[in-house]
């Protein structure tokens, strides 16, 4: 006989409102799964949309971090331009 050690899952209670918990059994029943299985997998369609919601905004940030919508492919231009802008340093020479 098993164990409660030997369990690899982690149990929660939760509870809905009537109406909720009838619409989650109907669902169940008609897609043959357990209530376990329906609230694994919109667990994970929730958890895929806040990440998305999150690479969402950390784009929102980015595009405006990078007004003139530079891409990795002007980097090098960019540093061309960058150093050949600024004044050249002379190099201290050293006397041994």
């Amino acid at each position: 006989m098993a164990t409660a050690a030997a369990r690899k899952s982690k149990v929660y209670t939760i509870s809905l409102p009537p109406e909720l918990a009838e619409r989650a059994e109907a669902l169940a029943q008609r897609d043959s799964r357990t209530m376990s299985e329906l609230f694994r997998e919109a667990f994970r369609v929730y958890s895929a949309q806040d990440a998305r919601r999150v690479l969402d905004e950390l784009g929102e940030y980015a595009e405006g971090r990078n007004p003139k919508g530079y891409t990795v492919a002007d980097v090098p231009r960019l540093i061309r331009e960058v150093r050949a802008a600024r004044p050249r340093r002379l190099k201290a020479r050293s006397n041994g």
